[in-house]
């Protein structure tokens, strides 16, 4: 791979970063999210949408069974 090779490809990689608002509310709406999924769209290598779906969990105790639930968020 020759010198022009690579720094077209480094110009590439440039032009295909996320910006630092786009990264940040990214990542913001991963760290609101307790239960769910984050869809990034993308069209013509930018980001244009954040889709979240997030699940509404409600812990139910059953006398005798164990939850799951309030054994993960328990501390130790």
């Amino acid at each position: 791979m020759g010198q022009s090779d690579a720094k077209s490809i480094e110009a590439e990689q440039t032009e295909r970063r996320l910006s630092p608002e786009i990264e940040q509310k990214i990542l913001r709406t991963i760290a609101r999210t307790d239960f769910g999924s984050i869809e990034v769209v993308v069209h013509d290598g930018k980001v244009v949408q954040i889709e979240c779906r997030e699940k509404i969990r409600f812990v139910r105790v059953e006398p005798g069974r164990r939850n799951a639930i309030r054994q993960i968020r328990q501390p130790g």
